[in-house]
């Protein structure tokens, strides 16, 4: 199928290049159906011109195997300009080759199970105070809400920062992730510019919440003090530019996905309701007062399969991009050097050759006895995979049970009328309206029922 005897005779995949310059960059940000036109037109590789560069979109199963078992031999970590500019060149997502794995294993320190231990019980703090808010709230948009909620809890435990939300710092960074996807003009009133000047004064306060950290030498239980203590094989710490550019990473990866995931959960409950009545089951089952050990988080098996097909149907990242730095073929296509590849997420988690009915809501697909996604490898990506695969997939897995176990046992919403739910893509997928709801708590009478 592959080789990298490359012959310039092979073709390249079929496509379109689109208009000079800019290509198909417009299209592929604002049409939610950008790939699907094309996979029908072109099938499962095909090129284009996005962000400034011919790029080929891969989608499917044995595509994502090639591209992810070849990385550092044929493919290379490549975000946009944009989004390597903001992220800053000492990112963990922007590192390559041996930087890059040496990085990752000393980040991974901070999202061992024994640290994960330990933030469980701030999330779980913060959730609640979170729905007793909502309660009180009673119709409320949940998406923008959930933004501040994810963004607290990520700050939290990040940096030690209280209520980021409602501080500049949380608005600094709103600002900022609505330029990591965008075209890179550097103008004042540029979504991308006005990024750069929000990404300075972010930096510029994690930068003093490091020096204040350094002096006090407080033994606190966040990503920061596990980092500032962390060494590589050699004995060497993180400088103080790096450490500012993995945090503020560590906080877009931490944030932005978990707050699209946990709003696809919300909407995919409420429109499910034999699915939502399940899940509240289970809960009730194992007892709505009991505490959120890490042994009974375990037990919640359905629950597990509820979360996994909110990713399948509506993946909180769409896909990853990477550079070509060799010439190689896939099925009798020409992949040439120095292209962008980009690997779709959500086309692959809609493959009818792997998931029976794929456009529909079935928990029960991840069942022991189903297991749709087990036959073919790479056929559910939803954190990536291969040496890039998520690092902090276990503290958004976490953070999405311990949401959600809380949500089931205490609390119902009905979606309000008269709203959008058409799914914007860009920076990460959400409702048009930012999902409206009646919250309130559950009666006696309701849990009774179900119990």
């Amino acid at each position: 199928m592959t080789t990298t005897n490359t012959p310039i005779s092979l073709p390249l995949p079929p496509g379109s290049f689109g208009l000079p310059l800019i290509g198909e960059t417009i299209p592929f940000l604002n049409d939610p159906n950008f790939t699907e036109k094309r996979y029908k037109k072109y099938g499962s590789l095909f090129k284009t011109h996005i962000f400034g560069r011919p790029t080929l979109i891969v989608t499917g199963a044995e595509g994502n195997r090639f591209l992810f078992s070849n990385d550092h031999k044929y493919f290379s970590n490549n975000w946009p300009y944009s989004t390597r500019i903001l992220l800053g060149p000492a990112s963990l997502s922007v590192q390559k080759g041996t930087e890059h794995q040496n990085r990752r294993k000393l980040l991974s320190q901070a999202f061992q199970p024994r640290a994960l231990a330990s933030y469980a019980i701030t999330m779980e703090q913060i959730t609640h105070q979170y729905l007793d808010r909502w309660e009180k709230l009673a119709t409320f948009a949940w998406y923008p809400e959930l933004r501040n909620y994810t963004l607290d809890i990520a700050c939290k435990l990040l940096v030690g920062v209280d209520c980021a939300s409602q501080t500049q710092l949380g608005e600094w960074y709103k600002i900022w992730v609505n330029g990591l996807f965008t075209l890179p003009i550097n103008l004042p009133w540029t979504n991308f510019g006005k990024a750069l000047r929000c990404r300075k004064l972010l930096l510029a306060e994690i930068e003093k919440i490091v020096h204040q950290r350094q002096e006090t030498g407080n033994s606190y239980q966040d990503v920061l003090e596990l980092l500032l203590q962390a060494e590589d094989e050699e004995g060497k710490r993180l400088s103080l530019n790096e450490l500012k550019d993995q945090l503020l990473t560590l906080l877009f990866a931490g944030h932005e996905t978990l707050t699209s995931a946990l709003a696809s959960l919300c909407l995919l409950l409420v429109q499910n309701p034999e699915v939502l009545a399940t899940a509240r089951s289970e809960q009730q089952q194992l007892g709505v007062d009991t505490p959120l050990t890490s042994e009974n988080l375990k037990q919640m098996t359905y629950l597990d399969q509820v979360l996994k097909e909110v990713m399948r149907l509506i993946p909180p990242v769409g896909g990853g991009f990477r550079e070509v730095i060799q010439p190689c073929e896939f099925n009798g296509f020409r992949i040439p050097q120095g292209w962008s590849v980009l690997y779709q997420v959500g086309k692959t988690h809609k493959d009818y050759s792997v998931y029976n009915h794929p456009e529909a809501f079935d928990p029960e697909r991840f069942s022991p006895q189903r297991a749709e996604d087990k036959p073919k490898p790479f056929s559910y990506i939803p954190f990536g995979g291969g040496v890039r695969e998520c690092l902090g997939k276990e503290f958004a897995k976490l953070e999405m049970k311990l949401f959600a176990a809380l949500l089931l046992r205490h609390y119902q919403w009905e979606l309000l009328p008269e709203q959008s739910l058409e799914m914007i893509m860009v920076p990460t997928p959400h409702p048009q309206d930012g999902l409206k709801v009646s919250f309130h708590k559950l009666s006696s009478s309701t849990i009774s029922q179900n119990s």
